[in-house]
């Protein structure tokens, strides 16, 4: 499935510029979450906001959701983009809406962790897997970009 696009917490934004995120170093979850989540990126700051949401173990789903892997933030001329490559899940089945992306500091989630960006996956409803794989196709340009003016 191709993602859409991707909201920054307005925490997270402000803890990039603050460094409590190293987008290069740091270890990112992707979690599933149900549609009983409501976004709020103005205030939402910490994995304990969405953690009631995510998705149970079950159905080719474990909680803490998937490590994301080869993360770049790259810059290009003044825009600063953070990707990676597409997560998947196989023998997927289970109804979610929302990807979100979580930076980990420990071994597995716990509340405390900071939420960096999430995306409504359905487009407004939820979407249902039916035991294949589901695959969360990372943006060609990237989950962000930061632009600047030099």
């Amino acid at each position: 499935m191709a993602a859409g696009n991707w909201t920054v917490y307005s925490n997270a934004a402000l803890g990039i510029s603050q460094g409590s995120f190293n987008l290069a170093t740091n270890t990112f979850q992707m979690i599933l979450v149900t549609t009983t989540y409501t976004p709020n990126a103005n205030t939402d700051a910490l994995y304990s906001a969405v953690s009631a949401n995510e998705l149970t173990t079950a159905g080719g789903y474990t909680v803490g959701g998937i490590t994301l892997a080869s993360e770049t933030d790259t810059l290009t001329t003044a825009t600063v983009t953070f990707t990676a490559n597409s997560p998947a899940w196989t023998t997927f089945t289970a109804t979610f809406r929302y990807g979100v992306i979580v930076r980990r500091a420990g071994g597995s989630l716990v509340a405390g962790d900071l939420l960096l960006c999430y995306c409504d996956l359905g487009g407004g409803s939820s979407i249902t897997g039916a035991g294949g794989t589901l695959t969360v196709t990372t943006p060609a340009g990237g989950f962000f970009t930061v632009t600047h003016s030099p």
